[in-house]
């Protein structure tokens, strides 16, 4: 009787929740606390991967695929340039703002892989990552993801202070970076037009 109700407990469970990714993102979080930390912030960070079948449609790497690998490296990444910690000591948290995503070539089954992530710059509200999908085999850059994490309740500025204990001067935008921040800001005037908040704010 115990067995069954555990097996029914567990079959709820993993109908009702996306279990391997909660499993997934512990696993994540322990091996980074485990790696010495990065003090540099900006410093690009490597994690490998392999596609699994478990990741394909039509035998390659399914395009939402690659942005929850990107979600697990930016918690290694965090974790070790100690941008995780700052948010805590600062009682601050972050969300993502935007992101984008370009595909070059596909990733297919069983080809191992390394995501590379880095923080680029960051403005008054947010971090804008980089994170790109490189194959092993040959090198070739995959796919190029842009994010913009936004900090609540604190800044970008505060928290590169508290890590490296001094006032940090912002690297510069690169010409892509700009373009697409561009094409965010115009995207939120239109939206914030259509639904009436710019007249409010007048």
């Amino acid at each position: 009787m115990w067995l069954l109700l555990l097996l029914a407990a567990l079959l709820a469970l993993f109908c009702t929740l996306d279990v391997w990714y909660f499993v997934r993102a512990a696993a994540v979080v322990i091996r980074a606390w485990l790696q010495p930390p990065v003090r540099d912030v900006t410093g690009e960070q490597v994690m490998t991967g392999r596609v699994a079948p478990r990741d394909i449609d039509m035998c390659h790497m399914n395009n939402a695929r690659y942005l929850r690998e990107c979600d697990f490296a930016r918690f290694s990444l965090y974790i070790r340039n100690g941008v995780f910690k700052a948010l805590r000591a600062l009682k601050a948290s972050m969300v993502v703002g935007a992101t984008t995503i370009r595909y070059r070539r596909p990733l297919y089954i069983g080809e191992p892989y390394e995501l590379r992530s880095r923080v680029v710059t960051w403005d008054d509200k947010a971090f804008f990552l980089e994170q790109r999908f490189v194959s092993s085999k040959d090198e070739l850059v995959c796919a190029v993801m842009y994010c913009k994490q936004t900090v609540l309740r604190s800044s970008p500025d505060s928290i590169m202070q508290y890590l490296c204990k001094r006032k940090v001067e912002r690297p510069e935008f690169p010409e892509d970076l700009q373009h697409w921040i561009n094409f965010i800001s115009t995207s939120s005037q239109h939206l914030r037009a259509e639904s009436g908040l710019m007249e409010k704010d007048k």
